[in-house]
């Protein structure tokens, strides 16, 4: 296997624009829109659109040429953690389509979020304890975060899974998983492939919890 690119490894030095390649800065907030309803007024919207401009003007060079948007970059990130309860760093590397249901307690310190990925409000990403500030969660493809989950710790959620409402995840979670409960434990979904509920059966990691239910 080839090792991956440089531009494929999440930066959490945020020295670097790492909105989805080939898309236009124009292209990503239309598309971000749409995700939202096509509502102008929806706070998630506003968190992504500012993440994708704070990715953006990290392109501009040379560097003078980048402070005032970088400036003006801070000033909208503070105004949509001040009015909509949403802290969304640009150092999160974010696929398309992220979709923010609902606004107030979210906090994403995260290495990357994958596509078609839905959070719900009182959510937190981020480090499990003090010290250990670059172990942060990664979240793959189509993966929906329940209201009051907290991810936590370098761990990864598979694509494909749901993160239950008020679950603390502190462990990887196996693709095509429901995780439920405090601290999460993982219900293979029946939808995904039974290599999903194998996978987590015969992983020490993963305590398996109803076997054949959906968990939903």
């Amino acid at each position: 296997m080839n090792a991956p690119d440089a531009s494929d490894i999440p930066s959490l030095l945020g020295d670097r624009d790492q909105n989805p390649p080939g898309m236009s800065l124009w292209a990503l907030w239309k598309e971000d829109l749409r995700t939202h309803d096509g509502n102008l007024f929806d706070q998630g919207f506003w968190a992504v659109a500012v993440h994708r401009f704070g990715n953006w003007r990290m392109g501009l060079q040379p560097k003078p040429l980048r402070a005032p948007f970088s400036i003006f970059y801070k000033c909208l990130f503070k105004f949509v953690e001040w009015t909509c309860g949403i802290t969304l760093p640009y150092t999160t590397r974010l696929g398309r389509r992220v979709r923010v249901w609902h606004h107030s307690g979210i906090i994403v310190s995260a290495r990357s979020l994958g596509d078609d990925v839905h959070l719900r409000h009182n959510t937190t990403l981020g480090v499990v304890r003090r010290d250990h500030n670059e172990e942060l969660p990664t979240i793959e493809d189509r993966v929906d975060i329940g209201c009051g989950a907290c991810i936590l710790g370098n761990v990864t959620v598979g694509h494909d899974s749901v993160i239950g409402a008020n679950a603390v995840v502190l462990k990887d979670v196996p693709p095509y998983s429901t995780a439920v409960g405090i601290p999460a434990k993982i219900v293979p979904r029946k939808e995904g492939p039974n290599k999903a509920g194998n996978l987590a059966a015969g992983d020490s990691r993963f305590s398996v919890v109803g076997q054949g239910s959906s968990g939903e």
